[in-house]
């Protein structure tokens, strides 16, 4: 017979693991594997099928200009929001968009397996455009779905099995790619990893239109038009403290941003080896970010929206330093292992609580055009100071002082962020009431 305490342990493991195992959380995990697969086919998968057809080097890197296309892509939100599909429609708006987006990913990534780079790279490089503009309209649609998907109190869970499924798409997407290339050829690899599409569009199924979708005022004309795209930025600034808000979303990931995309670098320079690099970059970042989702999950659900997105962005900012720290101490494998395995526990719990808090500043009329605006502003000005002058910097001061200024780069995120919980402002910017008291409750 089993104690009282023995009991209760077991009562208390089932109640850590109960809100991973409801219906809108686990939806949101199989949005996340289809949301991350086409991801992984315009990287590393199309980057190796490249290379190995003997495209040149300079023309391989080009291709990274597709994944552009994701940072645009708040441009034809607003049409997701609004237009009403031609016979899908009578399924419901996000329901509609979701199943046609599966099937325009679906499609231009079997077209673009189909073709043969070689031949004619031109034709080869729009195909995978067309994968990239089909890949972030899903993203829009998935975005949207889960966010009003999500009952308050399971944003924190929902973010994370969101964050469990992208890892796992992305991952299982390019495994499976290039484990049939070698034996069957880049085609069947290709039409096999379309059916990564396929757990969204069950979802549509399973689960029906969203409960907390809210249907836009209703225009004609010129008018339609200007409510599309001026509706949702004017609800948004319309707020206390929204200049502010936008402010943090543009600052919060520069220095997470800089020190994460120069670390292949790093590890060159310091001559790791590619088995080091996979093992340590890949496997144990790997674990320490699945880790670090589950426990952004707990923290979001335990202490709240305020404190957890605050104990993020402070773990991210000091995850930082490690890297100084390696680049001054030089090669050392299990320093390697501690600077990986931190940056990706602290990512990976940024990565939850910081997409929570980004869902909740949406308003559910204009859930595709806010998320796409706030994910693009979240990461442009990181990636547009990496492009430009990171390469510069580390070769004028080195890599210590380097990893040293992107630390103090994330400082003003930290601090803006603590000076609007100490002002009341991030209740106030929260869009919808539901998830405010949900916050209050909880903070």
């Amino acid at each position: 017979m089993k104690s009282p305490a023995s009991v209760s342990r077991h009562g208390d493991r089932i109640a850590w693991i109960r809100p991973y195992l409801e219906r809108a959380p686990l939806a949101a995990f199989l949005l996340g594997v289809s949301s991350g697969f086409p991801y992984a086919m315009l990287g590393a998968t199309l980057t190796t099928r490249l290379a190995q057809d003997g495209i040149d080097k300079r023309s391989v890197t080009a291709f990274a200009l597709a994944f552009l296309v994701y940072n645009l892509k708040f441009l034809w939100a607003p049409l997701v929001d609004r237009y009403r599909l031609p016979l899908l429609g009578r399924f419901g708006q996000r329901r509609s968009w979701l199943w046609l987006s599966a099937m325009a990913v679906a499609a231009t990534i079997v077209h673009l397996g189909l073709l043969d780079p070689s031949a004619n790279l031109g034709w080869f490089a729009v195909a995978a455009i067309a994968v990239g503009v089909a890949g972030a309209t899903f993203d829009i649609v998935i975005d949207a779905y889960r966010i009003e998907l999500l009952k308050p109190h399971q944003l924190g869970v929902g973010s994370g099995m969101s964050q469990y499924g992208w890892r796992i798409g992305s991952v299982g997407a390019g495994a499976l790619a290039l484990l049939l290339a070698a034996s069957m050829g880049w085609s069947i690899a290709y039409i096999a990893c379309a059916t990564f599409a396929l757990p969204a569009a069950f979802v549509g199924f399973w689960l029906g239109e969203p409960e907390r979708h809210r249907e836009p005022t209703k225009h004609k004309g010129v008018a339609a038009a200007w409510a599309a795209v001026a509706g949702p930025l004017g609800e948004f600034f319309r707020r206390k403290g929204a200049f502010l808000v936008l402010l943090f979303v543009l600052l919060h990931k520069i220095g997470d941003t800089l020190a994460n995309l120069t670390l292949r670098l790093l590890l060159n320079d310091l001559n790791f080896s590619n088995a080091e690099i996979a093992t340590y970059d890949v496997g144990v970042g790997f674990i320490a970010y699945l880790v670090g989702i589950f426990v952004g999950g707990i923290l979001y659900a335990r202490i709240g929206m305020k404190r957890s997105v605050f104990l993020a962005l402070v773990l991210m900012a000091v995850s930082n330093l490690s890297f100084a720290l390696l680049a001054a101490v030089g090669h050392s494998n299990g320093l390697l292992a501690f600077t990986i395995g931190f940056e990706n526990f602290a990512s990976g719990i940024g990565g939850v609580v910081v997409v929570a808090y980004l869902s909740a500043l949406c308003n559910l009329s204009f859930t595709a055009t806010q998320f796409a605006l706030l994910s693009a502003a979240a990461s442009v000005v990181g990636r547009f100071i990496t492009g430009t002058t990171a390469g510069t910097l580390i070769e004028q001061m080195g890599y210590v002082n380097f990893y040293l200024l992107t630390t103090a780069i994330a400082l003003p995120g930290v601090a803006l962020f603590a000076w609007m919980m100490k002002a009341g402002l991030i209740d106030a910017s929260i869009a919808e009431q539901d998830v405010r008291r949900e916050e209050q409750a909880t903070g």
